[in-house]
């Protein structure tokens, strides 16, 4: 390629308000003539230009980007046609069009009783095609379970998605079979949670549930077992920032219960043990040294264990930190 007065110009300097439309995108490619790789692409032009020796090595670039400019957050926002991101949170991941519940038309005005009515019809059949067979309709059931019970467990939008995972596999190995699809949910539910180290006990769990403690339970073994999902025992650790501060405890009482996890657990006794529980007794026995008493009642009360529970842990990690 020969050169030439317009080739030779140089890329002029890029403003902070189009950085969107025009950031430079550096190539893999080599300049045919002085063998440089720095090509820069230039949005505004259309054109891949030499950096160093300024030869334009291709012109009339196609533009990927829309056909609309603009120049601040506000207008690429106004201008903007893209719908909400695909989430496997939902059964159809977020792909299909909702007609919104409102009988308003796009100015706000009510619309006629005869269109409030075909409106009406046209949802109804929306949500029939919507799921195509009994497996999408299992999905969506299950995800919308997952997503009720998360929203009341307060827990982070990644475990929703974690368990929207593990239940389209369960789902694909067949495992819903002979199962309650509420069970099967909730199990997925307490394994993200595992997974993702946010410390909800199976007790929680159930509170939120429509399936009792003992099915959530065997579901999880079975679930975690057919589908090998790698589990760390739970850190009883884990549950003491939250345990404090639902009773109202200082910060020293949280250091002393997590010292005394330390000690307890490298003598090897947590082995078998309660999570929710060891951690109880240990604030339990953290709030007596630091003068900050709380009853066992109101301990077991927030960690949803029972006082025998707390006071058997209590005695057995006095004895081994040796305050006994």
């Amino acid at each position: 390629m020969t050169r030439s007065s317009r080739q030779r110009e140089r890329i002029p300097e890029r403003t902070s308000d189009r950085t969107s439309e025009c950031e430079d995108e550096r190539t893999e490619r080599a300049c045919p003539d002085c063998g440089s790789e720095e090509l820069v692409t230039s949005a505004d032009r259309g054109e891949l230009v030499c950096d160093e020796c300024g030869l334009v090595v291709e012109e009339g670039t196609i533009d990927p980007g829309p056909e609309w400019r603009a120049f601040n957050h506000t207008e690429r926002q106004e201008k903007s046609r893209v719908g909400a991101p695909t989430t496997r949170t939902m059964h159809d991941k977020g792909l299909t069009t909702t007609i919104d519940w409102r009988d308003e038309d796009a100015y706000g005005r009510t619309i006629s009783s005869r269109k409030r009515s075909q409106m009406h019809r046209l949802r109804k059949w929306q949500e029939r095609i919507r799921t195509k067979d009994a497996g999408e309709r299992n999905l969506q059931f299950a995800l919308s379970e997952v997503d009720r019970m998360a929203s009341a467990l307060g827990v982070p939008r990644s475990v929703r998605e974690v368990a929207s995972v593990v239940y389209r596999r369960a789902l694909d190995e067949d495992l819903i079979r002979g199962r309650s699809i509420e069970g099967v949910a909730t199990a997925c539910l307490y394994a993200a949670c595992r997974q993702q180290g946010i410390p909800r006990s199976l007790e929680e769990i159930a509170d939120v549930s429509r399936v009792d403690r003992t099915e959530i339970g065997r579901t999880y073994r079975y679930v975690s077992k057919e589908l090998e999902l790698e589990m760390e025992p739970v850190d009883p650790k884990q549950y003491v920032p939250r345990f404090c501060s639902e009773l109202d405890l200082a910060e020293e009482v949280q250091t002393r219960a997590n010292e005394i996890i330390d000690q307890t657990t490298e003598r090897g006794l947590l082995s078998g043990k309660s999570p929710t529980g060891f951690a109880a007794a240990a604030i339990y026995a953290a709030s007596l040294l630091c003068n900050e008493k709380k009853t066992q009642r109101e301990v077991a009360d927030v960690a949803q264990v029972t006082e025998v529970t707390i006071r058997n842990r209590y005695q057995e990690q006095i004895e081994v930190v040796g305050l006994g």
